[in-house]
């Protein structure tokens, strides 16, 4: 490059620099057609080059500001009462306009699974999306990440008009929430979803708050030190030295591997049935076959056959000496008791081949050993005991859990909302407590107390669903764990304003996420 283009590029480069500084900006959580909460002093804020003069211009209101050493800015608009829509313009070296603003009540719906699920998971799903179009309702969805800092930015996300194309895959809990609100108070709903599958609460709140709790004074050395990179490769490395590898295509299918004439002398041992988590492979999603040979004569032949396999998780399909006799498709609940064709078995050996697909937690055989068994007859033949297994393809799942540690989730997810006017909160979690169930009875209070601290807007509304019933009930009185965490729940209720729906009645016994 010669010296005249060299100037001329750093000179470019420098006005760009200086353009791209100079840009007023507004935190994440603003944008067009957002919800603002009615009644309530409400910062807007955002950042801007250090003692940059800027104009916030909303419903009537002017305020002039300037941006701090750091280049942080912000205001406070006096309440309003609900109305619009509006346009606010925040004036500095650019301008910055949003339209189509309302002024009304403003929720946070935020959880584990059953506050994620999406409306196209629900009841009647079709017929309630294609309803769902509510002009006063406003949906945002905060993105899914991580951190062990607070942090104050969120990838890209908008606030978006309640539509059917809009609202399909927005939470369901939330949705109906604010939609059943809507119509009662006739005010404009916009409603903040920000939740994650498979959570704890520990990791919803805040290093400062969890680590003045019994049992977690120490943790937040644990979260100072979290790498999520880190994390990844050690799950990855830990479930390849249990297995030698970690095959990315599945082959079993092509291979033709429920043939009998397989060859299974390379094939691992393991003992059925059983979960594979149990003997060792702990980090394993994936597709695994599982292969027995069992030998029976002429006489135990019977045109009244069937296996016997129990509950698998999550899908199967088995074949008996290379004939497909059954499967289940995510069916963790679904006992396995398969028909075996006439003309199938034979005199001398036999082979049964199950394929098991697990996508997500515990994986294999939740059978106990008695329901573990071939029917011949009236004979059965115990098939618990040895058999082969191959993984055929691992799930590339070795990301690090939000569960790592503590605080992750209030980090990423809550911290950037902070602190925008709200109404309140309502809270769908509790399911992956369970094993610490009598715990919950303080470290629930504790987040809610957590949250309504940092905020800094009052004891706000929080209303949490108990959770609901889950699996089959219980023919003989004895502990529960998810009964210890509704009594956990409900000694919450003891805590300034908060509200507790009760769900009992509605759950239901093989789904986790129930649909209505």
């Amino acid at each position: 490059m010669s010296y005249f283009k060299l100037i001329l590029t750093v000179i470019a480069l420098t006005i760009s620099t200086q353009i791209i500084k100079a840009n007023v900006s507004i935190a994440d959580i603003f944008s067009d057609n957002m919800v603002l909460q009615r009644n309530l002093n409400l910062k807007v804020w955002g950042s801007a080059d250090p003692g940059e003069k800027l104009t916030v211009s909303f419903n009537g209101q002017n305020l002039k500001t300037r941006a701090d050493k750091k280049g942080k800015w912000s205001v406070i608009l006096e309440p309003m009462q609900a109305g619009g829509p509006l346009t606010m313009t925040i004036q500095g070296k650019n301008e910055l306009v949003f339209h189509n603003i309302l002024i009304g009540d403003v929720w946070i719906c935020s959880g584990q699974s059953n506050m994620q699920r999406p409306v196209s998971s629900s009841n009647n799903a079709e017929k309630e999306i294609e309803s769902a179009d509510y002009p006063q309702i406003r949906l945002f969805t905060v993105p899914n990440q991580m951190s062990n800092v607070p942090i104050e930015d969120m990838p890209n996300d908008s606030w978006q008009v309640c539509t059917p194309e809009n609202v399909k895959n927005f939470s369901a809990v939330g949705y109906y929430f604010g939609r059943d609100l809507q119509q009662k108070i006739n005010v404009p709903i916009g409603l903040i979803s920000s939740n994650w599958g498979g959570t704890c609460v520990e990791t919803w709140t805040s290093k400062e708050s969890i680590t003045k709790l019994p049992k977690y004074e120490e943790i937040g050395e644990r979260i100072d030190h979290f790498n999520a990179e880190e994390v990844e490769n050690r799950n990855r490395n830990t479930l390849r030295n249990a297995l030698g590898s970690l095959p990315e295509k599945e082959t079993g299918m092509d291979e033709k591997w429920m043939m009998p004439t397989t060859d299974h002398n390379e094939w691992k041992s393991i003992k059925l049935p059983t979960y594979w988590e149990n003997v060792g492979y702990t980090l394993l999603d994936g597709i695994v076959w599982f292969s027995n040979e069992f030998n029976i004569n002429s006489d135990d032949i019977d045109s009244k056959a069937f296996l016997s396999l129990g509950r698998i998780d999550n899908s199967d399909i088995t074949w008996v000496n290379g004939q497909k006799i059954g499967g289940v498709e995510w069916g963790s609940d679904v006992e396995r008791f398969y028909k075996i064709p006439e003309n199938v078995l034979k005199p001398g050996n036999n082979n049964i081949t199950v394929r098991v697909d697990n996508k997500w937690g515990q994986g294999g055989f939740a059978s106990k050993p008695e329901n573990f068994f071939l029917k011949l007859g009236q004979k059965n033949v115990p098939l618990s005991g040895e058999w082969k297994f191959k993984v055929d393809l691992v799930y590339d799942k070795f990301k690090a859990s939000p569960n790592e540690a503590p605080s992750l989730l209030y980090n990423a997810m809550i911290n950037p909302l902070i602190p925008y006017g709200i109404k309140g909160v309502i809270w769908y979690q509790g399911e992956n407590n369970t094993p610490r169930a009598k715990e919950y009875a303080i470290t629930f209070p504790n987040m809610i107390n957590n949250w309504r601290e940092n905020w800094q807007q009052g004891d706000f509304p929080f209303l949490f669903v108990q959770l609901a019933n889950f699996t089959n009930p219980q023919t003989t009185p004895g502990n529960s764990n998810w009964a210890e965490l509704r009594e956990s729940q409900l000694k919450t209720l003891s805590v300034k304003n908060t509200g507790m729906a009760v769900t009992i009645d509605i759950g239901e016994a093989s789904d986790i996420h129930p649909k209505n």
